[in-house]
């Protein structure tokens, strides 16, 4: 695909990513070559400031949409060219962008309502983990990598008999759902998790 400017949080990764440009009439615009002039192709570039609609670039965005790699779609906000004039669309669109952003921000936390609830006892104690380590961080940071990597070794070790148990006791759509994350996703963590084939 290129180069294309994507949202992502820290929990949920590619499964919830993405920011989309609408032409007239609604359809999405294929990614911009730049050529490079070394004969090479070029690089490939999807970031909605791209679509200005000038010569060397490709065609004008008509409207900016926050979009989701899940299928979600958001709101569409209107860019106006008389008012965009001669300015970068980086500057003139950024509102419509952080509308944009907006919607999505409002989509990935129903993601994570909708995901299978940790108790308060758990996320409290992770986030201060999460705060400890942060701060040995400054102190030390050999100690803090020590103790990050305590914790991967926990979870790994922690993981094991959750995952080979979901996996026998639950579909991969719900699975999916559960973690907020795509069936593909959700069957990588798994038998990253389980230590087995993610193709059985």
């Amino acid at each position: 695909m290129g180069e294309r400017e994507m949202w992502t949080t820290d929990e949920f990764g590619a499964s919830h990513e993405g920011v989309g440009v609408l032409l007239a009439g609604g359809a999405v615009p294929a990614p911009v070559l730049f050529d490079t002039g070394s004969g090479g192709g070029g690089q490939s570039v999807a970031q909605w400031s791209v679509y200005d609609g000038r010569i060397t670039r490709g065609p004008r965005a008509a409207a900016l949409r926050a979009v989701c790699s899940c299928g979600w779609t958001g709101t569409e906000q209107t860019l106006d060219w008389d008012e965009v004039g001669e300015q970068e669309l980086a500057e003139a669109g950024a509102g419509a962008a952080d509308a944009c952003l907006v919607d999505w921000d409002a989509h990935t936390a129903e993601v994570e309502a909708s995901a299978v609830a940790l108790p308060e006892a758990v996320t409290s104690l992770l986030s201060q983990l999460e705060e400890e380590i942060e701060k040995l961080a400054k102190m030390s940071p050999l100690a803090a990598l020590r103790a990050a990597r305590r914790l991967e070794v926990t979870a790994v070790r922690l993981g094991y008999w959750p995952a080979r148990d979901a996996l026998q006791e639950t579909t991969p759509d719900r699975a999916a759902a559960a973690l907020g994350l795509n069936e593909d996703a959700a069957r990588m963590l798994l038998a990253r998790f389980g230590r087995f084939s993610p193709y059985l």
